[in-house]
């Protein structure tokens, strides 16, 4: 009997490769011989890393960065594939959560880091990078990551531009001699898990700016700001990244990943369950469980549960999914590929008490999930 274990995190919890454990081990409770193969997954944000090198065996490297205010941040990204596509998360080196509550704002937050980290990474010899950009504390269309990397953002006077949001206003020329040429010879794709454009009233800074310490003011500077770089990019290589899908993610990196590095936006989804392996193991299958932290109507759009459950009922293999709790529409992915759905929190429950102690919640639940759902049809409930 063979079972794949393909899990999200559980957000606040329990990482998508201690997920994947837990369930596993309530799956071998009941049938101690099965074959179980765990596979970590992400759509593109927190977490992705981990899944891609837990899932193919892969290894970190570590890194001294900037973080998004210049601080010092010690990052890693993953190696896989023998080292030769490497992962890299953008919220690692970036990220929101690296920068207080007090220190938040998006007119000077600066995605240099990243680019710090994506160079280490074509310099370990990676000819394919994934790039996960979810979790950012920054609005500068990834101008900061392109200066790691050798550009330069010059004003009127041909005065390089500081780092920040902010400072795109001022935007006249960008002078690309300095990217190291061997970024030519790398593949670079983006896990991207929203979709909204550059600018305007869905964009990046109206949509994500207030979260990463944008007020109203601030908000309609920061989108004139992106709106220069949008311009500017036009003018000097003919590609339009204003109004492409995804292009918003990351306070507008997703546009400069495109326009810098002529990367590919892709679904976040999508594109981890494919590094994952997942595909490779479903042959022979009797079983999926999938999970994650909450359960709604948006699991099937865009989410990795949802795209394993889409894969598995395209193979004919029944999916079940675990999730800490069940949210509005819930319902809805019983007709999206999901054969059962059942969460860990029930009424009465504690909830902060469970997210602190999960993980023998869920191999209970796994275990009875198996145990239901792989006995003889004639002998279950009715």
């Amino acid at each position: 009997m063979k079972i794949i274990v393909a899990p999200n995190s559980f957000k606040g919890s329990l990482s998508a490769t201690q997920a994947a454990k837990a369930i596993a081990r309530g799956v071998r409770e009941v049938f101690p011989d099965a074959e179980v193969v765990e596979i970590p997954i992400a759509d593109g944000g927190e977490g992705t890393v981990e899944a891609l090198v837990s899932a193919n065996k892969g290894r970190y490297e570590w890194v001294d960065v900037e973080g998004a205010l210049g601080d010092p941040v010690l990052a890693s990204f993953g190696l896989i594939d023998g080292g030769k596509t490497a992962v890299a998360e953008l919220a690692s080196a970036s990220g929101y959560v690296l920068v207080s509550p007090a220190m938040r704002d998006p007119r000077k937050t600066s995605t240099y880091g990243f680019g710090q980290l994506l160079e280490a990474a074509r310099k370990s010899g990676a000819k394919s990078v994934i790039a996960g950009i979810g979790g950012s504390a920054t609005n500068d269309g990834g101008v900061g990551m392109a200066q790691a990397l050798g550009y330069r953002f010059l004003d009127a006077e041909g005065v390089d531009l500081p780092r920040g949001g902010a400072a795109l206003l001022r935007l006249e020329r960008i002078d690309d001699s300095r990217l190291n040429p061997g970024w030519r010879s790398v593949q670079v794709m983006v896990a991207c898990d929203v979709t909204n454009p550059l600018t305007g009233p869905e964009g990046a800074s109206a949509v994500y700016g207030p979260q990463k310490g944008a007020d109203p003011l601030t908000v309609r500077l920061l989108d004139r700001a992106l709106a220069r770089l949008a311009e500017v990019i036009e003018r000097q290589y003919g590609k339009r990244v204003a109004d492409i899908p995804g292009a918003g993610a990351a306070g507008g990196t997703g546009a400069g990943l495109m326009a810098f590095l002529d990367a590919k936006l892709i679904s976040g989804a999508g594109l981890v369950v494919d590094a994952s392996g997942f595909d490779r193991a479903l042959p022979g299958a009797q079983l999926v469980i999938t999970g994650e932290g909450r359960a709604d109507g948006q699991t099937a759009y865009g989410k990795a549960p949802g795209e394993v459950a889409r894969r598995a009922q395209a193979a004919g293999v029944p999916t079940f999914l675990l999730a800490g709790t069940k949210g509005a529409g819930w319902e809805t992915l019983l007709t999206k590929g999901f054969t059962s759905v059942a969460a860990l929190a029930q009424e009465g429950d504690n909830l902060q008490d469970l997210m602190q102690d999960a993980r023998p919640a869920l191999t209970r639940a796994a275990a009875l999930a198996v145990r239901e759902m792989l006995r003889p049809k004639s002998d279950r409930r009715s």
